[in-house]
C-alpha cells in the first residue's frame, strides 16, 4: 500500500504527515484530486508560506479594477 493511502498518516484526516516520506509533494489519496504537501517535512512549511506571501503581496500590491 502507498504510503499516501495509509490514514494513520493523515492529521485529522487531511493534513499528510509522514516523517518516514521523504518526498515533499506526494500524490493525495485519491490519485485524481492532485497533490499536497508532507507537513513532516520542513521544506513543506516555506512552499506554503510562499504561496501565501504571493496571494497576500498580490492582493495589496495589484490594484482593483
Amino acid at each position: 500500500m502507498e504510503p499516501t493511502e495509509d490514514s494513520n498518516n493523515y492529521k485529522y484526516g487531511v493534513f499528510y504527515y509522514n516523517k518516514d516520506d521523504s518526498r515533499i509533494i506526494v500524490p493525495k489519496r485519491i490519485k485524481y484530486m492532485g497533490w499536497t504537501v508532507n507537513f513532516a517535512h520542513p521544506l513543506s512549511y516555506l512552499i506554503i508560506g510562499g504561496i501565501l506571501a504571493i496571494v497576500i503581496g498580490a492582493m495589496i500590491f495589484v490594484p482593483a479594477k
